[in-house]
């Protein structure tokens, strides 16, 4: 961090215009995209990878380029609340479940900026690199998912937390039930995150965030958020197991 606050200025302004076009620009622009769907459900149900891809590249980038992790958390979350109106705007219906995007909104805004923090504290300057090349790998998962359902292989999806994190809002959305695995998967992989961050540069701390990884991932795989059998798009973006579980 300290040779990131020696460099040049417009060095030092890169990773935060990064944080705009990653948790800003370019989720308002898939939010236009979803508005302009001639699919009457598209609307209740597209926003949600949208707001976690939204959230999730604030949240993670900002933690990372400023080192401070309370800083991702607070401004992913600002940026999933700013998502939402836009999208009420856009047309989508009213949240049935206010106490749910909150809740949703919070835990994942923890988690992604869990992993930021760590990025800064194991790779210091070069952190905020990681957490970019992070959220362009599961941003172009979640969204080929959303736009191609069942092209990806289903245990590919259920290892993601940005997967998490969608089907998590998602389920407030639509008011669908509780993404009670999603969610205890995301606290509990930020947990184990923090506690890598704290204890670096011992590295015997992340064959425990390794196994809460996989743990909570079998976790998703058995109990995936519910999907609203009136909306074949919520099936096609919940849980990819439940997914499967409706074409059965």
């Amino acid at each position: 961090m300290a040779r990131l606050k020696t460099a040049p200025r417009s060095w030092q302004l890169l990773p935060w215009a990064v944080v705009v076009l990653a948790g800003l620009v370019a989720p308002v622009i898939g939010l236009l995209l979803v508005a302009g769907s001639t699919d009457p459900a598209a609307l209740s149900v597209l926003p949600s990878p949208v707001i976690a891809l939204g959230m999730m590249g604030t949240g993670m980038i900002a933690a990372a380029a400023a080192g401070r992790f309370w800083t991702g958390v607070s401004l992913a979350f600002a940026a999933g609340a700013g998502l939402v109106l836009l999208a009420a705007s856009l047309g989508m219906p009213p949240l049935p479940r206010p106490l749910s995007f909150g809740l949703a909104s919070i835990i994942a805004s923890i988690s992604f900026a869990a992993r930021g923090a760590l990025f800064a504290r194991s790779a210091a300057d070069k952190g905020w690199w990681i957490a970019v090349a992070v959220v362009a790998g599961e941003a172009a998962l979640l969204v080929t998912a959303a736009l191609l359902p069942g092209e990806l292989p289903d245990w590919l999806l259920v290892v993601l937390p940005a997967q998490w994190a969608s089907a998590a809002i998602m389920t407030a959305l639509t008011g669908t039930g509780a993404a009670s695995a999603e969610l205890l998967a995301l606290a509990g992989t930020a947990a184990a995150t923090l506690l890598v961050a704290r204890l670096w540069p011992r590295r015997w701390p992340y064959l425990v965030m390794f196994s809460a990884w996989l743990g909570f991932s079998a976790l998703v795989w058995h109990w995936p958020a519910p999907a609203d059998p009136a909306k074949p798009a919520t099936a096609a973006l919940s849980s990819p197991s439940a997914r499967q579980d409706r074409s059965d």
